[in-house]
């Protein structure tokens, strides 16, 4: 019995042993590429065009292929003959990066952890050159990214500072706003300082799109464009004719000019009043009373199709001797005669009548004080019958005073 349980035993085990080995010869062995690292460093434009000259920048990437961290050393493997280059990580040069065990390689501020800052030397031949970086994290994890980089004499594309609407007209007094655009068409990362040439007692400030403050300077990335806002601000006297604003962008590699034009339409005022500067008179009801008025073309430019009109109490009545003025010169006075006429059993006291003259681009108001008076017809009526009573009376107490 022992046999044969034993015997038995040596049987299963030995097509068990056989089954394991068959399972373990069916399962496919690891595959390791070669140069395998935990870490990856990567380029978003890893063929770029540039100039001799030129100092180019590449923004590096990084992540963690195994979810651990790393400290990654840095170095430029290979360069160009007198080719330069350094790593660069916001402000400072940097020989070392960390990379957490995440995806996320950028800064707080959102910037890369590294860029790559390559000079190409002048005198350069036109060609195409390779560069080799290398990051190492030590125990085997290493990567490498291959760079290449064309050398021309011609630039991929011009940069460009240019305005949608150049050219624009207003009236003294008018504020005028630019909208223009630069864009960067370097190979490198431009920052432009931005000025102007405008007329003495000119302003002009330039603002980011989509921001509230003025700017002296701004960055602009390669291949990026920068929407710019300039603020044109003639002075109050600014005489009438067409004025031109040079604008300027200069960065390193660029000199970039765009010309704003001003047409100035010219100041427009006109002034109602009097020769003397009175406004106020006399007048008695149901009767016209004459007032004197003095208009004046205060701007420098000539005003046309002036009219008078007026607003005055219920029942009063008003007319011009002239009511339309189909050209004031500028500076020029006219003087116009108004009457007034206050209506039937008006209340002895005062009134307000206003007069205004104006056309589509100015207008003057002047508020008159009427004072009603007691006609003088009247008066001389009520002193005639109190004569006649006087020597009627007179007449009376004569002829019957004696009785």
């Amino acid at each position: 019995m022992k046999k044969c349980v034993s015997g038995f035993g040596r049987r299963v085990g030995a097509g068990t042993a056989a089954a394991l080995m068959a399972a373990v010869m069916s399962v496919p062995a690891p595959v390791f590429a070669a140069g395998a690292s935990g870490i990856d460093m990567s380029t978003d434009y890893p063929g770029i065009t540039v100039k001799a000259g030129e100092t180019v920048s590449f923004p590096l990437d990084f992540s963690s292929l195994d979810g651990e961290g790393h400290d990654i050393a840095l170095k430029a493997e290979s360069l160009p003959e007198n080719w330069t280059g350094y790593f660069r990580g916001g402000s400072n040069q940097v020989t070392k990066v960390h990379v957490d065990g995440t995806s996320d390689t950028e800064t707080a501020s959102g910037e890369e952890l590294a860029n790559f800052s390559l000079t190409i030397p002048e005198g350069t031949d036109e060609g195409v050159y390779t560069v080799e970086l290398q990051a190492d994290g030590g125990t085997g994890n290493k990567d490498t990214l291959e760079l290449e980089v064309t050398v021309s004499q011609e630039d991929a594309g011009e940069s460009s500072f240019t305005s949608e609407y150049p050219e624009q007209q207003g009236t003294t007094g008018t504020t005028f706003s630019f909208d223009t655009t630069i864009v960067n068409n370097r190979s490198t990362n431009q920052s432009y300082s931005l000025s102007a040439q405008a007329p003495q007692g000119w302003q002009v400030t330039f603002t980011p799109s989509g921001e509230a403050a003025n700017v002296a300077s701004l960055s602009v990335d390669t291949g990026k464009s920068q929407g710019l806002t300039v603020t044109v601000v003639p002075p109050a006297n600014v005489e009438k004719g067409e004025y031109t604003i040079p604008c300027t962008a200069v960065s390193a590699n660029d000199t970039l000019k765009e010309e704003l034009k001003v047409s100035i339409t010219g100041t427009y005022g006109v002034l109602l009043s009097t020769p003397d500067g009175r406004l106020s008179l006399d007048a008695y009801e149901n009767k016209e009373s004459a007032v004197t008025l003095s208009i004046t073309n205060s701007g420098n430019v000539d005003l046309t199709n002036l009219n008078l009109t007026s607003s005055a109490p219920t029942n009063w009545e008003v007319r011009f001797e002239e009511s339309t003025i189909d050209t004031l010169e500028a500076g020029a006075t006219k003087e116009i005669t108004a009457y007034v006429k206050p209506c039937e059993n008006a209340i002895t006291g005062d009134y307000v009548t206003s007069i205004r003259i104006s056309n589509s681009e100015v207008s003057s108001n002047a508020d008159f004080r009427i004072s009603v008076k007691t006609s003088t017809t009247w008066g001389l009526a009520a002193i005639a019958v109190i004569v006649v009573l006087a020597f009627g009376l007179g007449f009376i107490f004569k002829k019957y005073g004696r009785r």
